[in-house]
């Protein structure tokens, strides 16, 4: 496999690693690429602050009965034998629970990532950052649905007079109101036209007075955090 000077496909590929669809053989070659290559590593990194956030949205999943069966027949777990190591309090059932906690842990996260049926749909996702690069917010978009979500992770706090405002500004630089966020952590917001696609260089967040921006061709405070959309499909 040869990487270097195509950049189109060492972005392609380190995006597949950091959200798991590049499998087997080729995702321990893409690694041993990575090893003897730093500007791989970095591009992965990239994808991975760019991607990592989406996890915010994956709700919590309860295995279903089957998972923990199999669970307990890779693990060879006996009710009996474990209790009665329990009661015995032996060293060695202590030393054997921790790994196989460790081991339930790994095995209930693959079985719950890879039951993508129920996971919200997402199209595009943006990070919002501060000027320390800081995470604030994250915005999906379902295209589909013609939503928008919202989550506000580390946002500054806001007297009772003021309020956040997202916006999608255009290449052109004309900014268009997506909507108020109203102190909530998360918020779905209709999907307007004009919030997404090529047209769109980035969003962005004002601090704005209550009720919005006064001003119809944009933000009249100062933009707080910025980021642009990354379509995941």
């Amino acid at each position: 496999m040869k990487l270097r000077g195509n950049e189109a496909l060492r972005e392609r590929l380190a995006a597949a690693y950091v959200l798991g669809t590049l499998k087997g053989g080729a995702r321990r070659r893409f690694e041993g690429l990575m090893h003897d290559d730093a500007a791989l590593r970095r591009t992965t990194h990239a994808w991975n602050e760019r991607l990592g956030p989406m996890a915010e949205f994956v709700p919590a999943q309860q295995p279903r009965a089957q998972v923990w069966r199999a669970i307990e027949r890779r693990l060879d777990l006996r009710p009996s034998t474990s209790w009665a190591a329990w009661r015995s309090g032996s060293l060695a059932f202590w030393r054997t629970l921790a790994v196989a906690s460790s081991a339930v842990a790994a095995l209930l996260l693959l079985n719950v990532t890879v039951d993508r049926d129920r996971a919200p749909a997402v199209s595009d996702v943006a990070t919002l950052t501060n000027e320390q690069a800081q995470t604030a917010l994250v915005v999906t978009a379902d295209r589909e649905r013609k939503l928008l979500r919202v989550r506000v992770l580390a946002a500054a706090p806001l007297t009772q007079q003021q309020v956040l405002q997202l916006w999608a500004v255009s290449r052109a630089g004309q900014p268009r109101s997506l909507g108020l966020l109203d102190g909530r952590r998360e918020l779905t917001l209709p999907l307007p036209a004009g919030a997404i696609g090529e047209d769109v260089a980035m969003l962005a967040v004002s601090r704005e007075p209550a009720g919005g921006s006064p001003d119809p061709k944009g933000p009249s405070g100062p933009i707080l955090y910025k980021g642009s959309w990354v379509n995941v499909l």
